[in-house]
């Protein structure tokens, strides 16, 4: 498992490498009303690769590590602050940002405009991405703190 934790820690900078770049191009389509380029579409697909990634390591590690036995005690994980945020609130924040990165990833096919591509990018994808930095356990984090990398 310690292989599969160091993964889930680099993919990490895929993730916010692949989704502030999709961002960064989301704001100049609608800030200077560019056209929508096989550049946009390919950073919010290597966007949503890195999330689908990203997801599949994290639920590797939360089935295997114990996290999600801990639901049978729900009360006292919700006490513990360090329980709470890897029992609930990281997988549940997390989650909800990789539909939001789906969903946008289908709004922004069927948007008619390119205008309207970039508006829907800027909306799906800044939700996702303020919700994945929301719950990354930063290290300055008191209590769930983790480190930036993950080495053997």
């Amino acid at each position: 498992m310690q292989i599969v934790l160091i993964l889930h820690s680099l993919v990490k900078w895929a993730v916010l490498i692949f989704g502030l770049s999709t961002l960064m191009n989301a704001l100049g389509g609608v800030f200077k009303k560019r056209a929508y380029t096989e550049s946009d579409n390919k950073s919010n697909l290597f966007f949503m690769i890195s999330c689908d990634i990203q997801l599949l390591l994290g639920l590797i590690l939360y089935f295997s590590n114990g996290w999600f036995t801990r639901l049978k005690d729900l009360g006292n994980n919700m006490k513990e602050p360090y329980s709470r945020f890897f029992t609930m609130e990281h997988m549940s924040m997390m989650i909800l940002a990789w539909i939001l990165v789906h969903i946008g990833r289908v709004q922004v096919k069927k948007a008619g405009t390119d205008a309207a591509k970039h508006k829907k990018m800027l909306i799906f994808f800044g939700l996702a991405i303020v919700l994945i930095l929301v719950s990354i356990p930063w290290p300055f984090r008191q209590a769930i703190g983790k480190p930036l990398f993950r080495w053997f």
